[in-house]
């Protein structure tokens, strides 16, 4: 009997402390209106999805740049973009070819009476540069005027021509016919005029030199090939 009451007295005491835990926990006035344990247990859960909500954030592209990895990478992709259109602006544009960047020669068409010519003008300047036009051809003394242009032979495009790249001329420089008056020339000027680039002295293909005809003498305008029908005159 003595060994029970004993029981009795311990397990008493444990529940009376196990009570008073409990009040304690709910709250200082008893009221159960803050919980230390519960706020314990928010913090984690709170804790445990963080990394999902910076996972989504990333994911929509919502987070704003705070020196975090995804603020990083979301300036990064900006940049990019930017880059990409300024490349395409630049490619957009070229300069005007200069004399000093073109090595012009002139061939002789084949084939008797040998009345037109082919112009090359070759891109030797190591950079892409813009045509424009016809070129400036004086056969004979600046007072004869130049030789004038044909308008069909106008390219609809710009004349682009890159590194080692050629744009031409057909140039007409009389009718042979055998009681055709023309005179003999053994060199002529080029003038790259529409460019501002400055002229080129261009030496006859033929040692005898070429026989031209002030009333018939024309040119094309510059084009990257020849073309039939546009360049036939």
């Amino acid at each position: 009997m003595r060994t029970f009451r004993n029981r009795t007295t311990v397990l008493a005491a444990a529940t009376t402390a196990a009570l008073a835990l409990t009040l304690t926990a709910c709250g200082d006035n008893g009221t159960g209106t803050r919980s230390e344990g519960s706020a314990a247990s928010d913090s984690a859960t709170v804790a445990a999805e963080s990394p999902k909500a910076a996972d989504d954030a990333a994911d929509t592209g919502t987070t704003e740049s705070t020196g975090s990895g995804t603020g990083t990478t979301q300036a990064a992709g900006a940049a990019k973009s930017s880059g990409s259109t300024g490349g395409t602006s630049a490619e957009a544009s070229a300069p005007l070819c200069t004399a000093k960047g073109l090595q012009i020669t002139a061939e002789r068409q084949d084939g008797p009476p040998y009345t037109h010519l082919t112009l090359s003008a070759k891109n030797t300047s190591g950079a892409g540069c813009e045509m424009k036009e016809y070129p400036h051809i004086h056969f004979l003394d600046n007072a004869r005027g130049i030789v004038p242009p044909v308008a069909k032979s106008k390219p609809q495009a710009p004349v682009i021509l890159e590194p080692g790249q050629s744009a031409y001329v057909a140039v007409r420089m009389s009718e042979g016919g055998r009681k055709e008056s023309t005179e003999t020339v053994k060199e002529f000027t080029v003038t790259l005029k529409a460019n501002g680039g400055g002229m080129a002295v261009v030496k006859s293909p033929a040692p005898e030199g070429l026989s031209v005809n002030p009333q018939k003498w024309a040119t094309g305008y510059w084009t990257t090939e020849l073309r039939n029908g546009a360049d036939d005159f």
